[in-house]
């Protein structure tokens, strides 16, 4: 795995408690083609470090934009059921469950990557006999598509997950308000006064929502979005102690 640059933290490193390492994968976005060599690095590593506890935190966007939503989803759950895992709300899940419940919404959703989901579980206008014209029809072609595993993995994601001294969250925090009084608004879709925030929150904040180059590192944040359906570039953080790394 290759280090970030460590110059760039805080002098009062965050830290894990004793024995715990946590891998954390952002912004997947139906790409079931990178996420699955990302698991076998950790599954690999798992067997070279031998950590007492370790803790897999995916933190949201599963769907849309890339080409595999419903293997994605398909293969979290499998994976949900043989490591501790994590799994984060990001902005596009909300969004569909939003679009599902008013289907007024649709054109939005297709034009952020929901037509690939739609894809992904078999359902498209042409298929279906259904006028792109009529989305209440469309959307219920797709709730009858998506496994009800799909639907219990939906449901229960998570807003944030604290370990030691980290906070894991989709997009960010509002600067200036307490982690345990943060909206969800705000946890799924702050981007600029979080990304151009000094505060030193009580936390180090472990986010993705907004695509960097490569995975960054600051005194309050990482950001490990790296736009996979884009660059083809999926990245999984790695950290124990007070080491972060990324592969």
């Amino acid at each position: 795995m290759i280090p970030f640059f460590r110059s760039r933290l805080p002098a009062q490193k965050p830290k894990l408690p004793e024995g715990v390492r946590v891998y954390a994968i952002s912004d997947i976005h139906g790409c079931a083609h990178l996420l699955e060599p990302m698991l076998r690095v950790i599954d690999a590593d798992l067997v070279h470090r031998r950590p007492r506890h370790a803790i897999e935190v995916f933190m949201g966007d599963y769907i849309d934009r890339g080409p595999d939503t419903r293997l994605t989803l398909d293969i979290l759950i499998e994976r949900s059921r043989q490591s501790n895992t994590v799994f984060l709300k990001g902005n596009h899940e909300a969004f569909l469950g939003k679009v599902l419940r008013n289907p007024s919404l649709l054109d939005d959703w297709l034009r952020i990557g929901g037509a690939q989901t739609l894809t992904s579980y078999g359902v498209s206008s042409a298929d279906s006999g259904v006028e792109t014209n009529d989305p209440a029809a469309l959307l219920r072609d797709l709730a009858r598509a998506i496994p009800r595993s799909h639907v219990e993995f939906l449901r229960n994601l998570r807003l944030s997950f604290t370990c030691g001294d980290f906070f894991f969250v989709h997009a960010g925090v509002r600067p200036g308000v307490p982690l345990s009084e943060q909206q969800e608004e705000d946890l799924l879709w702050i981007r600029e006064d979080f990304l151009q925030s000094n505060e030193r929150f009580s936390k180090y904040i472990v986010h993705g929502h907004t695509p960097v180059r490569s995975a960054e590192l600051h005194p309050n944040r990482a950001n490990i979005d790296t736009g996979a359906y884009a660059t083809g570039n999926l990245t999984l953080m790695s950290i124990q102690g007070n080491r972060l790394l990324a592969v």
